[in-house]
């Protein structure tokens, strides 16, 4: 073979790598994947990919780590992440590096992620990408729903569709949203037979929680990166770290609010800080009472039913009387 062919057969090989690599519907084979999974994605909505489970983790016990990424900034999702490898691997988590994401720069949280995606036969993960809407939507619900709430639904239902999936869970580890001790009754109520550790700073204590939370932080970066304005093209992406605090974060917030519609997707709307920008910078909206109307031959349902007389006790069922229940006169 000609040094011209064996050059064009080299070529042939990376591009259908690359190929691969990108050819995954709907699915994450590598890094250069996540850019598209998340540019073609609905905003609006929740996002969820699991990656194969290798036979390994179907075949031996393993231990699955929980733990989420973008808590706290009033732009972009929050990403939630677990990660999974049987018992008996518990040194190539440390051999690739795992420690708590915060901990690491952004080049090396990208290298690790790129080795948990090459062991896809000895480990795997998965993410729940919870979109700015949904988290500011359930906050503004009649009934709340917290992001604790939010964040613990997350969870287990990755920790659950990882168990669905095949993966023979024993140990499951958890960095804790709230108080650890009633986060792990729940999780034992949920999981019953498995052990379970909710802890603070998790990620920092178990190599398999900071696996998850590599990936989570990981995604919820090219989440950011490959988000789509679908409220027009005239809409600046320097828009800081995304954390309430940040000044460059504000601005970018006060500069993109529609008087009329608010913010772009992108903004969790719940947040106080954007709160305070929408009761400064939005108009403000009266909502007008309307009359009832009343049609000439409308006729009430009340007319149906005899009124009894004010001065007659009706007698109390024998539901009541039988367990001697009667009228509350004060709370």
């Amino acid at each position: 073979m000609s040094e011209k062919d064996e050059s064009a057969t080299k070529n042939s090989d990376r591009e259908n790598e690359k190929d691969l690599c990108r050819g995954a519907i709907n699915g994450i084979v590598c890094r250069e994947d996540l850019h598209p999974f998340f540019e073609q994605s609905d905003h609006s909505i929740n996002k969820v990919h699991f990656s194969k489970v290798p036979q390994i983790c179907k075949d031996e016990p393993c231990q699955i780590g929980v733990d989420e990424a973008g808590r706290g900034p009033v732009l972009g999702p929050m990403v939630y992440g677990i990660s999974y490898a049987p018992m008996s691997q518990k040194q190539l988590l440390v051999d690739l590096g795992c420690a708590d994401s915060k901990s690491l720069t952004e080049k090396k949280r990208d290298e690790i992620f790129d080795d948990i995606c090459k062991h896809k036969d000895s480990m795997g993960w998965a993410i729940e990408v919870i979109s700015p809407n949904v988290i500011a939507n359930n906050m503004y619900r009649r009934t709340k729903v917290s992001l604790n709430e939010v964040s613990m639904m997350s969870a287990m239902n990755l920790i659950r569709g990882a168990i669905e999936a095949g993966v023979n869970v024993a140990e499951i580890y958890v960095d804790t949203v709230g108080k650890p001790e009633s986060y792990q009754v729940r999780l034992k109520g949920v999981f019953p037979g498995i052990k379970i550790v909710v802890a603070k700073k998790a990620d920092a204590t178990y190599p398999i929680v900071s696996a998850a939370s590599i990936c989570a932080k990981v995604s919820r970066d090219h989440a950011i990166r490959a988000w789509q304005f679908r409220e027009g093209n005239d809409i600046g992406t320097d828009y800081g770290s995304g954390y309430p605090t940040d000044p460059v974060t504000k601005n970018w917030l006060s500069t993109n609010i529609d008087q009329v519609f608010g913010f772009p997707q992108l903004v969790r709307f719940s947040w106080s800080t954007a709160e305070q920008i929408l009761e400064s910078k939005a108009l403000t909206v009266e909502w007008e009472e309307t009359e009832e109307m009343e049609t000439p031959n409308e006729q009430k349902i009340l007319k149906f039913f005899a009124k009894s007389p004010s001065n007659v006790h009706a007698k109390k069922h024998s539901f009541f009387t039988e367990r001697c229940l009667s009228n509350a006169t004060a709370l």
